[in-house]
């Protein structure tokens, strides 16, 4: 058998109808923004594997840095025990963060790292006898699908069949000048019993990359802030250069409680997950009373290896190329982005730093589940470039060591594909 059809044996994958699913496209070797399948074909990933490549596929220095670690130190219980990678990368990321960001709390992907800041709020406000348990956060969210993670998100057919099992939450919409108003209405009348508002910074990416406006959400977290209101701030997709800046928090004026962190975190090279809090929110649970204590951890908190990923794909984002490379992405994204608005195919562009977005006018509801994306997908596979487009919805989010010449490449494609596309 070949590996499509062993694949196909065995192997169950993600957000798939397994049913009506196409076999999937065997990868056998990974290079910069390339991705080669078994026949020798190369893709470029426009969409860094789900936002998480930063600097590319195989990145030679990444995978040093892991290699020698694994030769010292592949893993140890993170409870008791501490090592030199985790210390060195909690120091590293806090110097980056918001000032109030003291300390460091490790899991294992975006999902985990949401559920323990949740973890976090209620268990602060119950530390000190009071039982503050409802969740403030956007409507069509997106924060994870572990049970917590799907609560905070937006309801939808992804979370109706555990709907009566997932907890309380009020939602709002994304602020705007035009909303704020009514937002902070409902916010006040809900203040004394809300533990926490959790939101996507400027961007919520699996709703469709649907962006608001930093002075918007600024105002909207320091009202949070007056009414008591903790807050999280999930930079598990804005994280490490995506806004444009190194995290979306460098936009805002306020700071958040807690901050959630994954998918670049590692420069895409190793699971981890990163929830970081303030001093304030760490001294709730200090106490003789061992009762009080968090209660949350995995097999894997901490590993080396993922945190000596983590270290060296820092390292490769804080250089000044990399950083000019991330405003190049930027400046042709934004560029293009005024090409795509004249175009009559084209709607609701959008665009922040390294990502941008825009909806295929058709005749179904934008969704998902519009079926173009299909469409579109399969089109742009044999123009060997992968675009996951969020059903009519498209977007490019780029490893950033992509070349001008080869965002002009893509960029002329989605152009080609748009003139020759019969809606």
């Amino acid at each position: 058998m070949n590996l499509q059809e062993r694949d196909r044996a065995v192997n169950w994958h993600p957000y798939t109808q397994m049913k009506t699913a196409e076999d999937a496209i065997p990868i056998v070797k990974g290079s910069g923004i390339y991705l080669y399948d078994e026949d020798g074909k190369k893709y470029i990933d426009a969409v860094a594997s789900w936002w998480v490549t930063l600097h590319g596929h195989a990145n030679p220095y990444i995978a040093q840095r892991v290699s020698e670690q694994l030769n010292t130190l592949e893993q140890v219980i993170f409870a008791g025990f501490t090592h030199e990678p985790a210390i060195q990368l909690s120091e590293n990321l806090l110097k980056l963060l918001p000032e109030n960001q003291e300390k460091v709390f490790y899991s294992d992907n975006g999902s985990t790292a949401v559920e323990v800041a949740l973890k976090m709020c209620i268990q602060f406000w119950h530390n000190q006898g009071k039982e503050k348990t409802k969740i403030l956060a956007f409507r069509e969210a997106y924060h994870g699908d572990t049970f917590g993670a799907m609560s905070v998100s937006g309801r939808s057919v992804w979370t109706k069949p555990f709907g009566e099992m997932l907890f309380e939450v009020i939602f709002i919409d994304p602020p705007t000048s035009g909303n704020i108003e009514d937002l902070k209405i409902i916010i006040k009348n809900h203040s004394e019993e809300i533990a926490c508002f959790i939101y996507e910074p400027l961007i919520q990416g699996a709703a469709g990359m649907l962006m608001h406006k930093a002075e918007d959400l600024s105002e909207l977290m320091k009202f949070c802030r007056e009414k008591g209101i903790l807050m999280i701030q999930d930079e598990v997709f804005t994280g490490f250069g995506r806004t444009g800046k190194l995290f979306a928090a460098n936009y805002l004026s306020e700071k958040p409680d807690i901050m959630c962190f994954s998918k670049g975190l590692t420069g895409g090279t190793m699971p981890m997950g990163i929830t970081t809090s303030s001093q304030q929110i760490f001294d709730a649970f200090l106490s003789e009373d061992k009762y009080k204590t968090l209660f949350h951890g995995h097999s894997f908190t901490a590993n080396p290896l993922a945190c000596t990923a983590a270290l060296a794909s820092m390292e490769l984002l804080l250089k000044e190329e990399t950083l000019e490379k991330i405003n190049l992405i930027s400046q042709k994204h934004f560029n293009f982005s005024q090409v795509l608005k004249n175009h009559p195919k084209i709607e609701n562009v959008r665009q922040t730093g390294t990502i941008i977005a825009w909806e295929i006018k058709n005749d179904e509801k934008t969704s998902y589940f519009n079926e173009i994306g299909k469409v579109l997908y399969r089109e742009f596979l044999k123009r060997g470039i992968i675009m996951r487009p969020l059903g009519n919805v498209m977007y490019l989010v780029p490893p950033y060591c992509i070349r001008s010449e080869e965002l002009d490449f893509v960029y002329r494609n989605i152009l080609e594909v748009l003139d020759g596309f019969s809606n």
